[in-house]
């Protein structure tokens, strides 16, 4: 069984990494563990645990940056940017719950390195797009920094984007700095029941190219739901104006509140509201917005008890299937026809990850690519090998 060390500050960050390169060690980069049992299973020599390298090292909130060590727990730092009424405007996601863990475990920087982002993605962009700039440690032994603690940074190459999606496999960062902006004062949710999975796409298209500034656009339990965000007025005069333009709908409309949207919106985000059972196999299928219906067509027609919940106006599907030996990859990935797009296993028990591709197979020069990128940061393979396959 693999032994474990346990940092507690960047200068114990480099010395392990040192060790692990001159003994040839492989290691198994984690923050809190919420997020273990997304990828290939890996079979490594150590556990670089990086739960005691916690804390915020620095927040300006009139400057709209937060900078905070690498184990710092993700509720820890919505809680401090709600006391300035900020917030993290990609919505990282707790995927926790999903992958058998309790809520409110995972961390910021895992929320980075897997560049997860919630039902904002598509107004407020990835969330690559908001970090700013961060510190660490490369599979060469070598710390080095990139970006700053400032939004209008662009000195060097951006690695921030590179590294953000890398799942821990090219290095170990001890400390991110990430954008921040301000909360919305209120929220309000036009819901549209009972709409078709292909008609709730429609709309959700039609909403999100409105002028009325949609800020979520998702598809669950048979209720279209479209968010909007600001102040009382403007959101007042945008849910007056997106009502007219939806009427031909022919379904009545429902609206909910500030207090209820954050409660709905937090569920979507978390993917709680996937009627999924807990043997369930879960997919994240990424397509263009206007094919997500289409997909899962093609998927029903052979498993007809697939459920499906659509964010990103149909652009992200969350896909739970029946358990099976392959995952259905074949299926899956099949149907996403000529329009293109990935899908990466979420869910799965550990067997099966071992024998699915977990994370969508490259293209060959985009593959190759990926090779070099890897042998440049982490040339031995000490950080989290094979989980990304």
């Amino acid at each position: 069984m693999a032994g474990t060390i346990k940092p507690r500050d960047d200068k114990d960050l480099r010395l392990a990494v040192e060790w692990a390169l001159n003994e040839g060690v492989t290691l198994d980069v984690r923050g809190q563990g919420s997020k273990l049992a997304l990828g290939k299973p890996m079979r490594c020599d150590q556990v670089l645990d990086l739960s005691a390298v916690t804390g915020i090292v620095d927040y300006a909130p009139e400057e709209l940056v937060v900078t905070l060590r690498a184990g710092t727990p993700l509720r820890e730092v919505e809680e401090l940017l709600a006391q300035r009424n900020q917030m993290l405007a990609f919505e990282p996601p707790d995927l926790g719950p999903l992958l058998g863990q309790p809520t409110g475990q995972g961390t910021l920087l895992g929320a980075l390195m897997g560049n997860l982002a919630g039902p904002r993605r598509l107004s407020a962009g990835a969330a690559r797009d908001h970090l700013l700039g961060f510190s660490g440690v490369n599979g060469r032994g070598e710390a080095f920094k990139s970006g700053g603690r400032v939004m209008k940074n662009v000195t060097g190459y951006d690695l921030s984007k590179l590294l953000a999606g890398s799942w821990g496999t090219l290095a170990v960062l001890d400390e991110v700095s990430v954008k921040v902006l301000p909360a919305p004062d209120q929220t309000r949710t036009l819901l549209l029941p009972g709409l078709t999975e292909e008609a709730a796409v429609n709309v959700m298209c039609q909403a999100m190219g409105s002028p009325h500034d949609v800020s979520g656009a998702a598809h669950v339990d048979g209720r279209t739901a479209l968010r909007l965000e600001g102040v009382a007025p403007s959101v007042d005069a945008r849910i007056k104006g997106l009502r007219e333009l939806l009427a031909g709908s022919g379904v009545k409309m429902e609206q909910l509140g500030t207090l209820e949207s954050r409660a709905f919106w937090r569920d979507v985000r978390d993917v709680a509201l996937l009627d999924a059972a807990s043997d369930a196999i879960v997919w994240k299928i990424s397509c263009p917005p206007t094919e997500g219906a289409a997909v899962v067509a093609r998927i029903k027609a052979h498993r007809p008890q697939a459920n499906a919940l659509y964010d990103w106006s149909g652009g992200l599907v969350w896909l739970a299937l029946p358990a099976s030996d392959d995952a259905d990859q074949a299926l899956v990935r099949g149907a996403l026809g000529p329009a293109g797009g990935h899908a990466t296993l979420v869910r799965a028990p550990e067997d099966v990850r071992a024998r699915v591709p977990v994370f969508h197979p490259q293209p060959p020069p985009l593959a190759a690519l990926a090779v070099r990128v890897k042998e440049s940061f982490d040339p031995k393979g000490l950080f989290n090998p094979g989980r990304m396959g």
